[in-house]
């Protein structure tokens, strides 16, 4: 029984969708003016493995991810690269998809742009201006939060102390320091569409809303994003969904992920500390990646090292090597017993995908095969399940890394004198040798009567 912990309610829930075996699932997607960052990786990764599980389990999923392809930050950026801002736009989506090919992460059912949904975004605010939610203000027009009377009810803020603690610039367009916009007025030279209330373009929370009404209907089942989006962005959607459709809820489970950070700073596109997710693949590798995103749980925050990309790279060696391996036994009648990891991963991920102990269970179950193929055991239906196991999280595991055939006689030569180094109890040394061999890609596992290794490319 899959549990969730939604972010609406603060409770573990069990997991009912609207429609039995179908969920519908939302998740923002990037604002497309420079390259995608490991941020942006970590977030969809995570909601790749959710995604990954719930078909595993069953379910139907309708995934669904925007574009917001029209932004002020594009805007900017394309005049500082003197181009439009859809070509801009355009590049870095392109961009955007090669970086989710990298990381082994399978593609939406829609990829909606706003551009493309201006007449459904104008349709919306319309019905929100009919029904007395939303007002024109000087070409502009803004959602009255003390319309809707479950405004905070996701951040668990009041609007009196909204009020108190904001730092919002009073606007005398405005009749609530509070109220967001739902359509901006076009300023020269901007990108502009026809409306009602004159040439403009969507406020960014509108879009997401008339996107998923579009797509999934008037509700869904999870809605998804990084806890910076909790607040304003997805408490504005509620409150503009729910008020224009006049159902409730407008997501039944919200799922917000912990951000990525380099040091103490959230790694940002508006700071300038980023790693793009190419470089990352390039240096690390996709299964590293994946594992060190996944080997903290969602909820929680991760911060970008070095040595946590490196460990996470020796530990996808040693899981590939271990369904890569030549089984010294293939004798049915005396099979390596693997009942037990299955039902531990399943527990794992009911838990709330709870990925690091589901990590956990693969790792077990490679280390007792390997004890098993060493005993003369036939684990071949053992190496299956890791790998099976493994594709749910969307590790690779391949096997068509390759080393050069000149630099085998090196290997050997260092493990060789790491072998007398221990024989001598020189142990800091012969860990020196084993721990660079390791950050260079080849992983060392030794058992009494020898010492295996296994290479994985860095590319």
């Amino acid at each position: 029984m899959l549990k969730i912990l939604n972010s609406l309610t603060g409770d573990k829930e069990e997991f009912i969708p609207i429609n039995k075996n179908e969920v519908l699932m939302y998740v923002c997607g990037i604002t497309p003016y420079s390259d995608s960052h490991v941020g942006h990786g970590m977030s969809y990764v995570i909601f790749d493995v959710m995604k990954r599980y719930l078909t595993h389990k069953g379910y139907q999923v309708r995934h669904i991810q925007n574009f917001t392809d029209v932004d002020d930050k594009i805007i900017q950026r394309a005049n500082e690269n003197q181009t439009n801002s859809s070509d801009l736009s355009k590049s870095f989506i392109d961009a955007y998809f090669e970086d989710m090919a990298l990381l082994g992460v399978k593609d939406a059912n829609e990829y909606p742009l706003a551009t493309e949904e201006i007449s459904g975004i104008i349709e919306m605010i319309e019905g929100l201006i009919e029904k007395g939610f939303a007002y024109e203000s000087q070409g502009d027009v803004y959602f009255r939060v003390d319309s809707f009377a479950d405004y905070g009810k996701l951040s668990n803020r009041s609007l009196d102390g909204m009020i108190a603690g904001s730092r919002i610039a009073v606007s005398e367009a405005k009749e609530n320091p509070l109220d967001f916009t739902l359509w901006k007025s076009s300023k020269r030279e901007e990108p502009s569409w026809p409306s009602p209330w004159g040439a403009g373009r969507p406020g960014w929370h509108i879009e997401c809303s008339a996107m998923s009404l579009s797509y999934l209907g008037k509700s869904l089942d999870i809605h998804g994003g990084g806890a910076d989006l909790l607040f304003p962005h997805h408490e504005n959607e509620i409150a503009q969904s729910e008020a224009f459709t006049g159902e409730k809820p407008f997501s039944k489970y919200w799922i917000h992920h912990g951000l990525l950070q380099l040091g103490s700073e959230k790694m940002s596109k508006s700071i300038g500390n980023l790693v793009t997710i190419k470089d990352a693949v390039s240096t690390y590798g996709r299964d590293a990646f994946r594992i060190f995103v996944l080997g903290s749980h969602y909820r929680n925050p991760l911060t970008w090292s070095e040595e946590a990309l490196l460990a996470a790279r020796t530990a996808a060696a040693r899981l590939e090597r271990a369904v890569n391996g030549v089984s010294n036994s293939e004798n049915p009648a005396n099979t390596f017993e693997d009942g037990t990891y299955r039902d531990r991963f399943t527990e794992a991920m009911d838990d709330d995908f709870n990925t690091p102990q589901a990590l956990a269970v693969l790792f077990d179950l490679s280390r007792d095969l390997n004890r098993a193929d060493q005993n003369g055991e036939d684990v071949r239906k053992a190496r299956e399940l890791v790998r099976y196991l493994a594709d749910i999280l969307g590790l690779e595991l391949s096997s068509d890394k390759t080393l050069d055939a000149e630099l085998e006689p090196f290997i050997e030569l260092l493990l060789d004198s790491r072998n007398r180094l221990r024989a001598q109890n020189n142990y800091e040394l012969a860990d020196f040798i084993r721990d660079s061999l390791e950050n260079l890609g080849v992983s060392i596992e030794d058992s009494k009567t020898e010492t295996k290794w296994n290479f994985q490319s860095r590319n």
